[in-house]
């Protein structure tokens, strides 16, 4: 990549590395690993030897993962509360 000539724009990558997708969802490498391998994240996609995600894969599957309960809200309706 020391080839490449500056871009005057400025947009984030499509291709992620592995590290780079863990932290572009928030999680570990290992728990990126675990996501990956129980389908929660989007398998790599492979250009010649290098290994890389595609962000708005990464996007569409952080989407579909299940958001948490506010507490808050949890604990207005009486849900929060022990029995």
């Amino acid at each position: 990549m020391a080839n490449l000539r500056p871009d005057p724009l400025s947009y984030p990558p499509r291709g992620l590395s592995r590290e780079e997708a863990a932290r572009y969802v928030g999680v570990s490498a290992a728990k990126f690993d675990q996501m990956v391998a129980d389908r929660r994240m989007p398998r790599a996609k492979r250009i010649d030897g290098r290994v890389i995600w595609d962000r708005m894969a990464l996007d569409m599957a952080f989407t579909d993962l299940p958001s948490a309960e506010n507490m808050i809200d949890a604990a207005l309706s009486g849900r929060g509360q022990a029995a």
